[in-house]
């Protein structure tokens, strides 16, 4: 077969793969390389599912594994999802095969792509994944490609639509977190089990690529510190307003001396930064290098049109048949993720309790964070309409988390004290 036509088998027919099999039927010569791409097998979980496009000439395989090995196909694409199972097991066999992968799932990239990167350099054959982060919007190409000639110092921003979606959605309609979940979730936003978006774990996987390919190493998603917006309150979203902030869920790498630091929090913004303003289900991110300084991008971090196009991209950059290591270095040279002790690390964090309405309460929260060591920015106390207590929030100065969290842990068992204090870091972006 001529190198410039290609057989293409894509396991997964979901949104994505849709999105792909619309798109190459309509452009089968897009690769500005030139040539045909032809898809030549599909496999799904289910054959009869109704789909927007007409599979009945397309040679159906009921296996993934058996699509990403036949002769047939010269290309494989996984749009299947998750980090292991069918799609971790139809990767291997395709580059076991010696056959070029496209996919667009951070999971299984996040958690087993040091090793499915050695199988790929290995047989000497290109594993891309452009779509498994930022959807459509090239964040994956701007950290492997574009800053090659830099120094990655930082990453951050916001990777997961859904969240995004949700908070913007809370504070402009005065909205409780359960009720913008299920709008959410009726409009295709939100899936109907929504841990992986709400919990932090999508934005997770996604910011462990990114510090992999930034940072040299191998990816390390269990080292990545968690936190996702299930917990954040209205009451949260208007204070924080009132003191210049909007909450975002912000995903950051970030390198020192000291390690790597790879952490998804909601955290404050200020309201005139570029994050507070990408609203809806926008993504954005910040990359700041040692030479080129920072560098912004925003655009659609899902849907069917932007993802399949990534997955696009990538499909045109195999054509090419240039081969180069899955993550900057060969994955024999990748390093370990060495994390940042969080002892040291120093935050600036904002801290809500609810407390009963009796004198002395301020002075005593006020005291024992000065036992601490911890020193008060600014301080807000806004009675609130029906609520069961009188809310009092603080921003901090820098400093340690560790010290922080025994400050709060002592505030927290004050007899006055109605609730757990909310506690959220105020980005340093």
């Amino acid at each position: 077969m001529s190198p410039r036509n290609w057989r293409v088998g894509v396991a997964g027919l979901g949104t994505v793969g849709a999105g792909l099999l619309t798109f190459l039927s309509e452009r089968p010569g897009f690769a500005p390389a030139g040539g045909q791409v032809t898809v030549s097998g599909v496999s799904a979980r289910s054959r009869s599912r109704p789909r927007p496009f007409d599979i009945s000439g397309l040679r159906w395989f009921d296996d993934p594994v058996a699509l990403a090995q036949s002769d047939e196909v010269d290309l494989f694409v996984e749009l299947i999802g998750g980090s292991d199972g069918p799609a971790k097991a139809a990767v291997e066999a395709a580059l076991k095969a010696g056959k070029p992968v496209v996919t667009a799932n951070k999971a299984l990239i996040a958690e087993h792509g040091a090793e499915l990167a050695a199988l790929a350099e290995a047989a000497g054959v290109p594993l891309l994944f452009e779509a498994a982060v930022m959807g459509g919007t090239p964040a994956v190409k701007m950290v492997r490609e574009a800053m090659v000639g830099d120094d990655v110092r930082s990453i951050s921003g916001i990777l997961n639509g859904t969240c995004n979606f949700i908070l913007s959605e809370m504070e402009q309609g005065g909205r409780a977190f359960e009720d913008v979940l299920a709008e959410a979730q009726r409009l295709g936003y939100a899936e109907a089990d929504p841990t992986m978006d709400v919990g932090g774990f999508d934005a997770a996987h996604k910011i462990t690529i990114l510090a992999a390919l930034a940072f040299n190493c191998a990816p390390d998603f269990a080292a990545c510190e968690v936190e996702g917006v299930d917990q954040v309150e209205l009451l949260d979203i208007r204070m924080a307003k009132d003191l210049g902030y909007r909450i975002k869920l912000i995903a950051s790498a970030e390198r020192s001396d000291e390690g790597v630091s790879v952490r998804v929090h909601p955290s404050l913004v200020p309201l005139a930064h570029p994050l507070a303003q990408a609203g809806g289900a926008l993504n954005a991110l910040f990359i700041e290098g040692q030479r080129l300084g920072r560098i912004f991008i925003q655009g659609a971090g899902a849907g069917a049109a932007p993802t399949a196009a990534a997955v696009a991209a990538d499909i045109a950059d195999v054509m090419t048949q240039a081969v180069r290591p899955v993550f900057q270095r060969p994955a024999t040279e990748l390093a370990a993720f060495t994390p940042v002790d969080r002892s040291r690390s120093l935050v600036r964090a904002y801290l809500r309790l609810l407390v009963k309405d009796e004198p002395g309460v301020i002075a005593a929260v006020s005291e024992t964070l000065a036992e601490a060591g911890v020193s008060i920015e600014s301080f807000l106390q806004k009675p609130v309409e029906d609520a069961e207590g009188v809310p009092i929030v603080l921003t901090t100065h820098s400093v340690s988390e560790a010290v922080l969290a025994q400050a709060v842990e002592r505030i927290a068992g004050h007899p006055a004290v109605i609730k757990a204090p909310r506690l959220m870091r105020i980005a340093r972006i």
